[in-house]
């Protein structure tokens, strides 16, 4: 055990010890959702620390315990919490003892080095596996242990590019576009976390752990689902379709009088509720708009129809009006304007922790709670 008490003993994963050899974002997303679900996460840095520490602005300025005030990038924040920070230079003997004697008993391992980095200093699967049999070893990388690109280092907007995701990503006659999230890098790392947690759950049968082998561009092109199915079923592309759906309609943005509002009747049924809400209801017998199928068919007439018809609404009228007739609607809220929202507060999404705001991660059990009771971690805070 890392320490002698859980930091939460009623946290999922009390008492797991992970040692994160990781940086930037998709292996720390790992060991930050560790660290919010009990584990005790030990982060390895290097004496230049996790290169996000410098990732600004935004810079987020605290007193360290040598009583200085100390800047580093909000972005490193963001994914750290939770976390005790170490120093070591794999290059010195004497740190690298020090990493092994603290991966003999610990029970994940979250890595993200290029491909064969780490055997040259015995912090391979192979090697750590003769030291700790238990060891679950997490790799992320951007294309995985094997296969012709197994050694190129992959990133997130690269990743993107290349898993389809651009390509079907703004409006159909712009430019492929990027998400505004590190949607490969953050997928990745939920992806990991389940692939470890799965391998913790066979280690209780088996008795051993494993390499568990998470690439960014896996990770992605697993994302692609109904896209894919299109693609396989048919040998064409999927369009870009900006906001719309390719297999639903009417499903998209719409005006009001003081602003846009997302609308997804997603049904038949729902559709029809949403003629009632717009006071279209001398539309419901028109066979051009009775199935989705036909109101795909004839996508352009409806949409001018419904934006024609939410245009003489306020945006909170109309939100009010679908949320009584069960319609799927929401205003399209900018970052402020999301921590602002009620139901957003309500489910206490936004944290604060030795002063420093966050995110949790999104778990609420019946019998469990999370464990957010420290920051993330100045470089070498507990070296000692």
């Amino acid at each position: 055990m890392w320490l002698d008490k859980p930091r939460n003993p009623n946290a999922p994963h009390a008492g797991l010890k992970v040692v994160e050899l990781a940086r930037v974002l998709a292996g720390p997303w790992v060991g930050q959702i560790f660290a919010d679900l009990g584990a005790d996460v030990i982060k390895v840095e290097s004496p230049d620390g996790d290169g996000t520490r410098k990732w600004g602005p935004p810079w987020v300025e605290r007193e360290g315990p040598d009583g200085e005030t100390r800047r580093e990038a909000a972005y490193y924040h963001a994914v750290n919490r939770g976390k005790r920070s170490i120093v070591a230079d794999f290059k010195r003997a004497e740190d690298l003892d020090r990493v092994k004697a603290l991966i003999a008993d610990a029970d994940v391992l979250v890595e993200n080095f290029k491909t064969g980095t780490l055997a040259k200093f015995g912090l391979d699967y192979e090697s750590l596996a003769q030291l700790n049999p238990r060891l679950v070893y997490c790799s992320v990388t951007g294309f995985g242990q094997t296969g012709p690109r197994a050694h190129e280092a992959g990133y997130d907007f690269v990743i993107q590019a290349m898993s389809g995701f651009m390509a079907l990503t703004g409006e159909p006659q712009g430019q492929p576009m990027k998400m505004g999230i590190s949607i490969s890098d953050l997928t990745c790392g939920l992806y990991s976390m389940i692939g470890t947690q799965a391998a913790l759950a066979m280690r209780e049968r088996t008795g051993r752990g494993q390499h568990v082998d998470m690439a960014l561009l896996d990770c992605s092109v697993g994302l692609l689902a109904s896209q894919a199915l299109h693609y396989q079923v048919t040998g064409e592309n999927p369009p870009r379709m900006g906001n719309e759906h390719a297999q639903v309609s009417a499903y998209g943005v719409f005006p009001v009088s003081d602003g846009q509002v997302v609308l997804a009747p997603a049904n038949d049924g729902l559709f029809r509720k949403l003629l009632h809400v717009l006071g279209r209801d001398d539309l419901l017998g028109e066979e051009r708009f009775a199935t989705n199928e036909a109101r795909i068919a004839n996508r352009a007439e409806i949409d001018a129809i419904i934006a024609e018809a939410t245009s003489g609404f306020a945006l909170e009228e109309l939100l009010t009006a679908c949320a009584e007739a069960g319609v799927p609607a929401g205003p399209i809220h900018a970052i402020d304007q999301v921590f602002a929202d009620r139901q957003v507060k309500a489910r206490g999404m936004a944290i604060e922790l030795g002063g420093l705001p966050g995110v949790r991660s999104p778990f609420t059990f019946s019998e469990a709670e999370l464990a957010l009771d420290r920051p993330s971690p100045m470089l070498g805070e507990d070296d000692e």
